[in-house]
Parts: C-alpha cells; structure tokens; sequence
C-alpha cells in the first residue's frame, strides 16, 4: 500500500511541475529566441511568424493571464514542432551547431506543449475565480 501512494505522489508532483512550467513565462521566449537564431539568417519568412507570438505570450503571461497563454504557447509550440519535424536533416549535420540547436529547439517545443497543454487543461479562468459559491 505505502508503494503504491509513493507512486501516486510522485506522478502527481510530475504533473505540478509540467503545469508549473506551462505557467512560467520564461519558455515561450527562450523558444523564440532559439526560432530566431535558426531561421534569421538566411530570412525564412514562416518560420519567423512563431516568435513575434511566443514573446507577446509570454508578456501575456507576465500581466497575468497565465491560463491562456499556456494554452497559446502549447499550441505554438506543438504547431512549431510539427511542421520542423517534417523537414529531415543529413545524419551528420545532426551534431553540428545547428543541429543541436535543432534539436534543443524541438525538445523545449515538446516540453512546452505537455507543460502548457496541462496548464491549460487544469488551470482555472479568472471569470471561475471571482464567480461566487452557491
């Protein structure tokens, strides 16, 4: 028994850091920053329309609109990955710089989309706050 209530307090804590990373306004601009530093130079036109709306998410998140932004950046970020997904690499440009800055930046759009996708899903809107209890 004392097993199984270990397993369930160590899930839930793994959910609670997932939702807390959704929250926190600090991954939308690392991963525009990572987006920029990619597609900048030379100056690929759609892969620069994700920055300019990670970074208005993350002020968004900063005035306190938590909840949704979460939601915003997961689906950015899932939208992000899958179109990056789809363009392959050589295996040996894999390991070079851009490629491992590739690679990071599909990595935090994974983590950003399950930890803004739980934010989302779990967090509670401002109009559920202040409704008062019947």
């Amino acid at each position: 028994m004392a097993k199984d209530s270990a397993i369930e307090e160590t899930q839930q804590t793994l959910v609670q850091r997932f939702r807390a990373w959704g929250e926190n306004s600090f991954p939308p601009t690392l991963l525009a920053s990572l987006i920029f530093a990619q597609h900048a130079r030379p100056f690929q036109f759609f892969p620069m329309l994700f920055p300019p709306i990670l970074l208005f998410t993350s002020y968004a998140n900063l005035q306190g609109y938590k909840t949704e932004t979460a939601g915003i950046s997961a689906a950015w970020s899932g939208l992000y990955l899958l179109l990056a997904g789809r363009r392959r690499q050589q295996v040996m440009k894999k390991f070079g710089a851009r490629g491992i800055v590739r690679g990071a930046t599909m990595g935090l759009c994974l983590v950003n989309m399950i930890g803004g996708g739980l934010a989302y899903t779990l967090g509670k809107r401002e109009e559920e706050e202040t409704k008062p209890t019947q």
